[in-house]
C-alpha cells in the first residue's frame, strides 16, 4: 500500500504531523475497521479519534491488521469530558482499546469551561507526554482565553488546537492568537459539515469548474493553502480518493480572497464557551 503524497507540517514541539488526515466522528463502529481499512489501503496514514467516539477498538484493528509500520502512521485520540479529573486513566484506556503502545497526538476534547477541570487535565497530559507514552499534546475547542488559561497556568503551549473551521466560520482572532504561539490548526468540519449551501457558492464553484474539481475539493484545498491540517470523514472508499486529490492544483491569491470574503462567522457546531456534554 502506497501512502498520498501528503505534505508534512512541523510542529512547535519538532514532531511532523501530515497536512491531511482521516477522521471518524460519527462513523459507526460497526463500519469503522473497514472504513479505517479501506482509508489505509487508499494511502491515508494520519486517522484521527476520540474516546467518546466509540471507535478505537475499531480503529486500532484497522491499524493492527494493515500491515503498515506504526512509525508510518500518525494517529490521533482525544480526552473527553467527564475523564478531565482522570487523564492517566483515560489514556490508559485509550491505548488499551487501539492497542497501541503510544500515539502521535492527544488532546483535551472540549474546555468545560463551567467544570473548571481543564487545566488539571492539561497538566495530566503534560505528565504523559513527558513519559513519552504520546509523542506530542494539544487541546480542541479551546478559545483564546482557555488557552490563555494554560499557557499563564502551566506554560506548555499546545501543539494543536482542532476547532470548527470552514469558509463561513473562519475564527480570525483565535487563528491569530494560535499562529502567535506556534499552535497548529486542526480544522474540523472543514466543509461546514452539510449543513449550509457553501459547496453552492459561485466563488467555490466557479475555480471547481475551471480546473475539473469537485466544490469539496476547491474548499480543502482553500484549507490546505492556509496551513490548515484538515481530515474530512467519508464512509466511501471513491470519496477517499476525491478528497485527497488536492495537491495537484493551487488556488490563486485572488481565488483565494474571494473565499477568505465568505466569513460569516457562523458555527454549525456547539459553542465551545457554553457547551456541556459529560
Amino acid at each position: 500500500m502506497t501512502a498520498l503524497p501528503i505534505p508534512n507540517i512541523r510542529l512547535n514541539d519538532g514532531n511532523l504531523i501530515p497536512q491531511f488526515g482521516f477522521g471518524v466522528f460519527l462513523v459507526d463502529p460497526a463500519e469503522t475497521e473497514r472504513i479505517v481499512s479501506e482509508a489505509l489501503e487508499t494511502g491515508y496514514r494520519h486517522i484521527d479519534t476520540a474516546s467518546v467516539y466509540g471507535n478505537e477498538e475499531a480503529v486500532g484493528r484497522a491499524i493492527a491488521s494493515s500491515g503498515i509500520p506504526r512509525e508510518e502512521l500518525f494517529i490521533t485520540t482525544k480526552l473527553w469530558n467527564t475523564d478531565q479529573e482522570d487523564p492517566h486513566g483515560a489514556f490508559d484506556a485509550s491505548l488499551e482499546r487501539l492497542g497501541l503502545e503510544q500515539v502521535d497526538l492527544y488532546l483535551v476534547h472540549w474546555p468545560v469551561p463551567m467544570h473548571g477541570t481543564a487545566l488539571g487535565a492539561w497538566r495530566g497530559l503534560v505528565e504523559i507526554v513527558g513519559s513519552g507514552r504520546t509523542r506530542s499534546i494539544g487541546v480542541s475547542n479551546f478559545e483564546v482565553e482557555h488557552l490563555e488559561q494554560l499557557l499563564g497556568e502551566t506554560g506548555v503551549v499546545p501543539a494543536v488546537n482542532q476547532i470548527e473551521l470552514h469558509p463561513l466560520h473562519q475564527r480570525r482572532e483565535l487563528v491569530e492568537f494560535c499562529r502567535e504561539h506556534e499552535i497548529a490548526i486542526e480544522a474540523w468540519g472543514p466543509l461546514s459539515q452539510g449543513k449550509s449551501d457553501l459547496l453552492e457558492r459561485e466563488e467555490i464553484t466557479v475555480p471547481a469548474r475551471l480546473r475539473g474539481k469537485t466544490p469539496a475539493q476547491i474548499v480543502l484545498r482553500w484549507h490546505i493553502q492556509h496551513g490548515n491540517i484538515v481530515f474530512p470523514k467519508t464512509t466511501r472508499r471513491a470519496r477517499m480518493v476525491e478528497n485527497a486529490a488536492i495537491f495537484d492544483f493551487a488556488l490563486s491569491d485572488a481565488e483565494m480572497a474571494l473565499i477568505d470574503g465568505l466569513d460569516e462567522q457562523q458555527n454549525f457546531g456547539p459553542d465551545p464557551r457554553t457547551f456541556d456534554a459529560r
